[in-house]
């Protein structure tokens, strides 16, 4: 199931990657990485941190202190020139008189002198001016901790990435495109994923190394996110009212009877009881084979001659089934094709007259794009509420089953994989990204 569309996917995409890795151009990037381990090893040791720089600088101001005698020298003035009020409070006689270490002591006490450098440097260290201390210490703490944070919390490397242009990217994607078309993928679906991949790719830095796996992941989401309509539980619904009433429509040969004969052995494998109403009395042998199907699968079938009139054959299917009290009733109806507009018009009135729960549109998998042009015509012209894709495991190209739901905006319920009454499978998005190689 798929191959085609698999295996043509798979060679346009490589081709697509290889030419990225090749033309488009190459660029650096400084990336920064954070560092989840080192934040808590921090905490306890900023404290010790902040310290050791105090003890450090404390060294080379004392360094600095042995000059301060001297202020004869011009050298010495030029340096305390920042420092005026200093400068002048402090007498160089007095200075060379008296012992250096008594009158230098005042002059650290002075407000100007506590505000400089040195002050501040002999505060953290002796303990003088309290609650000085405390103002000067606070704002000392907090930015040394941000900084390291920042340092070991994160790291910056430098990575090679691609960049594609738009320009480059419509060129890029045209035989992406071309393929899409080959599998008989909606229009409507080709411009999503066309979108969805620009948004992804374009203008974006993509590492050299995940130009494959970029590109890969960007598709498989596209095309997932058009599977986003939200299902139908049949079983939960059936089992919600008593009967049930189900109307199958589609157009000629799409493998209706067949399917409603396999949804028939689906509710009853599931202890559901079945009515099958056999509302086609335009085609010709279409009584006779849902008789035969209804006969194996043991279930009572209401049915008149045919020429009649369909709306009544489904009003008695129902009255059959409230006075029996069976579970679900299903509606068979002539195939038409949407330009036949009496036929439409028939169809609109077993709808009207029947009023089903649940109105399930029959589509061929391996026509393709036709498929999904009769699933909107007939959208437009009854609302549909559900979509079964049949032959579905014939079709080698999946356009249909890619395309139907999306532009319909009606999940799909079922897929019919072959002949016997247990050949209808359950539609999982998961299953069909996996066959087309997603």
């Amino acid at each position: 199931m798929f191959g085609f569309l698999k295996d043509k996917l798979k060679g346009v995409l490589s081709k697509f990657t290889k030419k990225v890795k090749e033309e488009a151009p190459e660029e650096k990037v400084v990336v920064e990485k954070e560092v989840k381990i080192s934040p808590p090893e921090k905490k306890p040791d900023s404290k010790v941190e902040v310290k050791k720089p105090e003890v450090r600088i404390v060294e080379k101001p004392v360094e600095v202190k042995k000059p301060v005698p001297k202020v004869e020298k011009p050298q010495v003035v030029e340096k305390v020139e920042v420092k005026k009020p200093v400068v002048e409070l402090k007498k160089p006689e007095v200075l060379k008189v008296e012992k250096p270490e008594v009158k230098v002591e005042p002059v650290k006490v002075e407000k100007p002198v506590e505000k400089g450098f040195f002050a501040k440097l002999k505060e953290a260290v002796v303990g003088e001016s309290k609650p000085e201390i405390k103002e000067e210490v606070k704002p000392a703490v907090k930015p040394e901790p941000v900084e390291e944070k920042s340092f070991f919390q994160k790291i910056t490397e430098t990575i090679t990435t691609k960049r594609i242009t738009a320009e480059k990217f419509d060129e890029l994607f045209w035989d992406l495109e071309l393929a899409l078309l080959e599998n008989n993928v909606a229009v409507e679906v080709i411009e999503k994923i066309k979108s969805d991949l620009k948004s992804q790719l374009v203008d974006k830095p993509i590492p050299r190394g995940q130009v494959d796996e970029t590109i890969a992941s960007s598709l498989h989401k596209s095309i997932e996110d058009l599977f986003g309509i939200p299902g139908i539980d049949l079983l939960e619904k059936a089992r919600q009212k008593k009967p049930f009433v189900i109307c199958f429509v589609g157009v000629n040969g799409s493998g209706k009877t067949t399917s409603i004969a396999k949804v028939a052995k689906y509710l009853l494998s599931n202890n559901l009881s079945v009515v099958l109403a056999a509302a086609d009395t335009f085609r010709a042998a279409a009584i006779d084979q849902l008789q035969l199907h209804a006969d194996k699968l043991g279930v009572k079938l209401v049915r008149q001659d045919y020429g009649s009139d369909p709306a009544a054959v489904a009003f008695d299917a129902i009255k059959h089934a409230e006075a029996n009290r069976k579970d679900v009733v299903l509606i068979d109806t002539a195939g038409r094709l949407h330009s036949n507009i009496n036929l439409m018009d028939e169809m609109k009135k077993i709808i009207r007259i029947a009023k089903p729960d649940l109105k399930l549109f029959i589509g061929e998998s391996i026509t393709g794009n036709d498929c999904v042009e009769q699933a909107k015509q007939f959208n437009d012209a009854v609302g549909i509420d559900g979509i079964i894709l049949s032959k579905a495991d014939v079709d080698e190209k999946g356009g249909a089953a890619i395309s139907v739901s999306y532009v319909t905006q009606k999940p799909i319920l079922f897929l019919g994989v072959g002949q016997e009454y247990e050949d209808l499978q359950e539609f999982d998005k998961e299953k069909l990204l996996a066959s087309i190689g997603l």
